[in-house]
C-alpha cells in the first residue's frame, strides 16, 4: 500500500462546481491524507518544515486545483518556493524525494480542442504544465499523467461532473492500492480523464 498525500488549492472554493466535489470525495477515503491549502495557510505563511515532514512521511503526492491563468494557484508556487529547499528537494544532499510519485488533479475551464495548436489556446495542456514536470524531474520523482477535467465551467452536475468526480475517487484508491498502471497510462495519452478504460473499478 502507498502512503498518499493530496494538497488541494482553490481560492474560490466557495464558487467552485467540480474541485470542492473531488476534494469531499478524497478527503473520504481511507488511509489517504488530505490537506486544504488555503484553509491551512489562510495567510500563506507555510511551515516549510511541517510540510517537508509530510513529504517525508508519503508515497505519492497529489495537486489538485483549478488552471488558474496556465499555471497553479498562487498558493501552490508559495508553496514550492519555500518548501522544496535546496538540500531537501533538489542539489547536493537533495534526495528526499527521489523515487516518490507526482500526480496533478487539474479541471479547466476551456475544452479540450481549445489545447491544441490549432486551438485558441494554441499549445498542449501539457505544454503549460511543463514547469511543473521539470520540478517532479529535478527533485527526482515520477511526473504521472495528469487527471483533467475540460469545459469545467459547463460540465453537467449529474453525469460529467459526478463521472469525474468518481475516476478520481477510483484514481486516488488505485494509487493508495499500487494498482494504477502508470506506465500504461503514460503511453496511452498524454493525459488521463475519467472515461479511460486504464483506472480501476471499484473492488
Amino acid at each position: 500500500m502507498a502512503r498518499v498525500l493530496v494538497y488541494y488549492a482553490h481560492p474560490g472554493a466557495r464558487y467552485s462546481r467540480v474541485n470542492t466535489r473531488m476534494a469531499k470525495a478524497a478527503e473520504q477515503i481511507d488511509d489517504i491524507t488530505f490537506v486544504d491549502l488555503y484553509a491551512r495557510y489562510p495567510r500563506q505563511v507555510i511551515d516549510a518544515d511541517a510540510e517537508q515532514q509530510l513529504l517525508r512521511d508519503h508515497d505519492v503526492i497529489v495537486f489538485q486545483f483549478p488552471l488558474f491563468w496556465y499555471s497553479t494557484p498562487s498558493i501552490i508556487k508559495e508553496w514550492q518556493d519555500l518548501v522544496l529547499e535546496q538540500g531537501f528537494a533538489y542539489g547536493k544532499g537533495g534526495t528526499e524525494l527521489a523515487g516518490k510519485t507526482m500526480m496533478l488533479a487539474i479541471s479547466a475551464a476551456g475544452p479540450e480542442d481549445a489545447y491544441t495548436e490549432a486551438g485558441y489556446q494554441h499549445f498542449s495542456l501539457r505544454t503549460f504544465l511543463t514547469p511543473l514536470e521539470q520540478t517532479a524531474r529535478l527533485c527526482k520523482m515520477r511526473f504521472a499523467t495528469p487527471y483533467v477535467l475540460y469545459a469545467a465551467l459547463k460540465a453537467e452536475e449529474d453525469t460529467q461532473i459526478a463521472s469525474h468526480v468518481d475516476g478520481y475517487r477510483r484514481i486516488l484508491t488505485a494509487l493508495r492500492d499500487d494498482t494504477l498502471d502508470l506506465d500504461a497510462i503514460e503511453a496511452a495519452a498524454p493525459v488521463l480523464t475519467c472515461s479511460s478504460s486504464l483506472i480501476p473499478g471499484d473492488t
